[in-house]
C-alpha cells in the first residue's frame, strides 16, 4: 500500500479539490499520511495568483525530498496548468498534471517509476470542459463545497481563466446531491466556493442561477449553516441579499472583491462594475442585515495607479461600512493585459500603500467588533490549536478565542460577546451547547 500526502496552496477551491482527490486515492487502496510524515507519494496542489505562490511550490518540493529523497512528487493546480515546463524542471518533480488531468490521479499513478525527466500531462485549457464536483472533509471543521469552476471575465491582471478555463458547473440537482453527502457527515458549516460562484448557470442552456442554487441548498437537512465565499458585486443581486437576510441557515457574512475604489483604475482592470454599484451593494446588505460582516479584496499598485488614485481608494474604503480588508500588492503575471501596461508602480510604493490599507483594515475590524459587544452569537469552534487556545467563528464571522478544550471542537455554542482580548479577538461568557 502506497502512502500518500497532499499539501494545498491557495484558495478554498483548492482545498475542496485536494480533499476529493485524496478520498479517491484512499478508495483505491492508498493510505493517507500527514504531509509532515514520510510518504511514498507527495502531491502539491498549487496556486498561481501571486509570485509568492510560485516560490512556495519550489520550497515545498525541496522540503518533501528531505523527508524522503525517493518519494514520487506530483504537482497539480493552477501553477501546473500555467507553467508545466517550468515545474517539470524543478529538481525532484516526477509528474505534472494540468487542469484536465488532476482528477485522473489514479490512472496516472499506476506506475511510480522515477524517470530522468518529469512526465507532463497538460492539455490546452480550452479542452478543459468538464466540471468535477468536490468538497473538503477531515481537513478543517468547515467543509468547502465546490459549486462552480472557471471564469469568463478576463480581468486585465488575472490568469485564472487561463489556469481553470471557462465558467462551468453541475446542475442544481447534482450540486444538492453533493451537499447531502456533506450533510451525512458531522460537518456543521459549509462554505460555498468556486472561481466565480455568482456566475453559476452561465454555461447551461437552461435557466439555473446562483440564487436558484442557494434556495435549494437551504432546504438540505443536516447542514446547520452556509457561508457564501467570494462573490462579484455585479452578480450579488438584491434577491440573493434578501434571501440570505431571511434564511436561518445562510449566515450574514459576505466577501466581495472591490480591487480599487477608483473608477479609472477599475476600468483599466476590466472589472464589470464601477464604485457606485459597489456602494449600492454594501448599503443594501447593511439595510437588510445591520450586524453583517463584509470583507473586501483590494489590489494596490496596479499599473498607472498614482498616489491620487490610491487616496481615492483609501477614502472610499474608509467611508464604507465594511468589516475587514484583504490587501494584495499588484503582482505581474505573464499573458495578461496588465503586464503590457506602462507607468509601473515601484515595489516600495506598493509595500507602503498595502501597509496603509492593512492599518485601515485593523481599525475597521476593531470598530466592527466593538459594534457587536454584548450580543449573543452562535460560535462554531475550530479543531486547529492556536498555542494553548482554540478559536471559533460566529455566524457573522467574529473570531472568538478560549482555552483549548477538545470536547468543544465542532460544537456550536451560544455565547455572549463580552469583551475584546489583547489579541483583538472576542472573549465570551454564557456557555450553552446547541445540539
Amino acid at each position: 500500500m502506497s502512502r500518500v500526502a497532499i499539501h494545498t496552496l491557495g484558495c478554498k477551491l483548492n482545498y475542496s479539490e485536494s480533499s476529493t482527490i485524496v478520498r479517491q486515492l484512499e478508495n483505491n487502496g492508498f493510505s493517507r499520511v500527514d504531509f509532515s510524515d514520510e510518504a511514498d507519494i507527495y502531491i502539491i496542489n498549487t496556486c498561481s495568483v501571486t509570485d509568492n505562490a510560485d516560490k512556495k511550490c519550489r520550497t515545498t518540493v525541496k522540503s518533501v525530498l528531505k523527508q524522503n529523497p525517493e518519494a514520487y512528487v506530483v504537482v497539480i493546480g493552477c501553477y501546473a496548468q500555467l507553467k508545466p515546463k517550468e515545474i517539470s524542471e524543478i529538481p525532484g518533480v516526477d509528474m505534472v498534471l494540468g487542469a484536465a488531468e488532476k482528477f485522473n490521479m489514479i490512472e496516472h499513478l499506476q506506475s511510480l517509476k522515477k524517470e530522468e525527466e518529469a512526465i507532463v500531462f497538460n492539455k490546452n485549457i480550452k479542452e478543459t470542459q468538464d466540471f468535477v464536483p468536490a468538497f473538503s472533509y477531515g481537513d478543517r471543521t468547515r467543509s468547502f463545497l465546490k459549486v462552480q469552476d472557471g471564469c469568463d471575465y478576463f480581468c486585465s491582471f488575472c490568469t485564472i481563466p487561463l489556469a481553470r478555463g471557462k465558467s462551468r458547473n453541475a446542475t442544481i440537482a447534482e450540486t444538492v446531491a453533493k451537499a447531502k453527502e456533506v450533510a451525512a457527515t458531522d460537518i456543521k458549516e459549509v462554505v460555498i466556493t468556486g472561481v466565480n460562484i455568482g456566475d453559476f448557470g452561465a454555461d447551461q442552456d437552461y435557466a439555473e442561477t446562483f440564487y436558484d442554487l442557494i434556495v435549494e441548498l437551504d432546504k438540505v437537512e443536516g447542514i446547520e449553516r452556509y457561508r457564501i465565499s467570494s462573490i462579484e458585486p455585479n452578480l450579488l443581486s438584491n434577491e440573493i441579499i434578501d434571501f440570505v437576510a431571511a434564511s436561518d441557515k445562510f449566515v450574514p457574512h459576505f466577501h466581495i472583491p472591490l480591487q480599487s475604489g477608483d473608477d479609472e483604475i477599475l476600468t483599466k482592470m476590466r472589472r464589470k462594475y464601477l464604485s457606485d454599484l459597489y456602494v449600492d451593494r454594501i448599503k443594501r446588505i447593511k439595510k437588510q442585515m445591520p450586524n453583517s460582516c463584509i470583507g473586501v479584496d483590494v489590489i494596490v499598485g496596479f499599473p498607472g495607479e498614482t498616489e491620487e488614485h490610491f487616496l481615492t481608494t483609501y477614502n472610499f474604503l474608509n467611508e464604507l461600512d465594511i468589516s475587514y480588508l484583504h490587501v494584495f500588492p499588484y503582482s505581474e503575471r505573464n499573458n495578461t493585459t496588465a503586464k503590457k501596461m506602462t507607468d509601473k508602480v515601484t515595489k516600495a510604493e506598493k509595500t507602503e500603500r498595502a501597509q496603509r490599507l492593512r492599518i485601515l483594515s485593523t481599525k475597521k475590524k476593531r470598530y466592527f467588533y466593538e459594534t457587536q459587544l454584548g450580543r449573543e452569537m452562535n460560535v462554531l469552534w475550530e479543531e486547529e490549536k492556536q498555542g494553548e487556545n482554540m478559536q471559533g467563528f460566529s455566524e457573522n464571522y467574529v473570531r472568538f478565542e478560549a482555552p483549548y478544550d477538545a470536547s468543544r471542537v465542532n460544537i456550536v455554542e451560544r455565547l455572549r460577546f463580552e469583551n475584546i482580548n489583547e489579541s483583538g479577538l472576542a472573549k465570551a461568557s454564557l456557555k450553552e451547547h446547541l445540539q
